[in-house]
C-alpha cells in the first residue's frame, strides 16, 4: 500500500472587529471545499489502517501508535479508532498521519 501522509494545513485568521464589536472565536479555522472531503474520503475508506506522526494534544496517541479509519467528518478529519484504544480524531489541517 502506498504510504502518504495525511496533513493540510488551515489558515486561522484574526477576529474581526466591526462597530466595536469583536467576534467571541479569536481565530475561525478555514474548512475544506466539499471536494477536499470527498477526496479525504476516498484516499481513507474506512478501515484504512494509519500510523500517528504528529498529533498536538495533550492527550495524544504516542507517537508511532497505529489506528484504524472508522470514516470521514464533514470538516475532513479522520474518525479514528486507536489500537491502544483511544478514540481521538485526526483533525484536518493539524495532525499527520501516514497509511500503513
Amino acid at each position: 500500500m502506498n504510504s502518504t501522509a495525511f496533513q493540510i494545513k488551515a489558515i486561522p485568521y484574526p477576529a474581526i472587529e466591526e462597530q466595536n464589536l469583536t467576534l467571541f472565536s479569536q481565530y475561525c479555522m478555514s474548512f475544506p471545499s466539499r471536494q477536499t472531503v470527498e477526496r479525504i474520503r476516498k484516499q481513507y475508506p474506512r478501515g484504512t489502517r494509519v500510523e500517528l506522526l504528529h498529533m498536538n494534544d495533550r492527550q495524544a496517541p504516542p507517537i508511532g501508535t497505529r489506528g484504524t479509519v472508522l470514516g470521514v467528518d464533514d470538516a475532513g478529519s479522520l474518525l479514528m479508532r486507536w489500537d491502544n484504544g483511544a478514540g481521538l480524531n485526526v483533525i484536518y489541517g493539524e495532525d499527520i498521519v501516514k497509511k500503513i
